[in-house]
C-alpha cells in the first residue's frame, strides 16, 4: 500500500507500508543516495511473510515524494513516525539514508525508536578530512556534484559500476540506475554537498538504543573503517561485517543481510 504524507505545506512524502494482518515489529526503511524505496525489494517482498510491518519512505527530492528546492530530511522523519502513530520502530537507514539515521536519532532523542540498523551507512564522515584521513577525496565528491549538472545519467552509471561486488545482470543494473534517475537532479547534487560537509562524529555517542552495523569488507564508497568508527563511537554497538560485499551488501550478500536484520529485529 502507497500513500502520500504531507510534512510541510505543500510538501508530500511518499510511503510505501506494507503491513501483514497479524505483526508487532515495524521497520522504517531510509534510503540511501540518490536511488528510493524501491532499493529495499528484496526486503521488502521477504520480511512482510514473516510477519514484520515494513515501511520505506522516499526522501523529499527523491523517488515519488515532492521534490522542493530545500531539506529537512530528519524532521521528514520524524513527521511520517508520528503521522502513522509509530511506536518502537526499528530505524533502519542504508548510506546517506544511514547518516540521517543518525541525525534523526540526535535532533530528535530517538523519538519511538527501540533499535537502529546503520546498512553501509556513510558516517561518521564521508570525505577525508586532515583530522580524519578516510573515505572520499572531496574533489572526487565536487566532480560528482558536477557532472551531476552536466550529464546525471553517465555519472549513476559511473557510480553503480563500484556499488556492488557480485557479478549483476544488465537487467539489473538498468532498473538500479532507474532508481537515481528518479530522482530530482538539485537533490541529487543538494545529497551530494550535505555527505561531503557534513560530520557525525559527535553524534554518535547520543545514540542510547540498541545498534547493528552492518557493513561489506569490500565497499568502495564508504569503507569498512567508518563502519569500524561507529561501532566504536556508538554505545553497546555491534559490527556486523560482510565480507563479500560491497556498498549494496542488501544485494550481495542477499540472504545473509535478510538473515541478520531479522535477527536483529527479533
Amino acid at each position: 500500500m502507497g500513500y502520500y504524507i504531507p510534512v510541510e505545506p505543500n510538501v508530500n512524502i511518499y510511503v510505501e507500508d506494507i503491513k501483514p494482518y497479524h505483526s508487532n515489529k515495524t521497520i522504517l526503511f531510509i534510503h540511501g543516495w540518490p536511488v528510493n524505496h524501491n532499493m529495499f525489494e528484496y526486503q521488502l517482498n521477504q520480511l512482510p511473510k514473516m510477519g514484520y510491518r515494513c515501511i520505506a519512505l522516499d526522501l523529499r527530492g527523491y523517488g515519488k515524494s515532492d521534490h522542493p528546492w530545500y531539506d529537512r530530511l530528519a524532521d521528514d522523519i520524524r513527521m511520517v513516525i508520528d503521522t502513522l502513530g509509530l511506536e518502537n520502530i526499528i530505524l533502519a537507514g542504508f548510506s546517506m539514508g544511514g547518516a540521517i539515521s543518525i541525525r534523526y536519532m540526535v535532533r530528535h532523542a530517538g523519538h519511538k525508536v527501540a533499535k537502529l540498523a546503520l546498512i553501509s551507512a556513510a558516517a561518521p564522515v564521508f570525505t577525508k578530512r586532515a583530522d580524519f584521513p578516510y573515505g572520499l577525496e572531496r574533489d572526487e565528491v565536487n566532480k560528482l556534484i558536477k557532472t551531476t549538472y552536466t550529464d546525471r545519467p553517465k555519472m549513476l552509471a559511473n557510480f553503480g559500476d563500484i556499488f556492488f561486488e557480485r557479478y549483476l545482470t544488465e537487467e539489473f543494473k538498468e532498473w538500479f540506475r532507474g532508481l537515481g534517475i528518479n530522482a530530482s537532479g538539485h537533490a541529487t547534487a543538494m545529497g551530494l554537498v550535505s555527505l561531503r560537509d557534513e560530520d557525525l562524529r559527535n553524534d554518535l555517542t547520543k545514540i542510547q538504543v540498541p545498534t547493528n552495523i552492518f557493513h561489506g569488507k569490500q565497499d568502495k564508497i564508504c569503507p569498512f573503517v567508518l563502519a569500524e568508527f561507529m561501532h566504536a563511537g556508538i554505545r553497546d554497538s555491534k559490527l556486523i561485517p560482510f565480507t563479500f560485499s560491497g556498498h549494496g551488501l542488501f544485494y550481495d550478500e542477499l540472504e545473509k543481510f535478510n538473515k541478520e536484520l531479522i535477527q536483529f529485529i527479533g
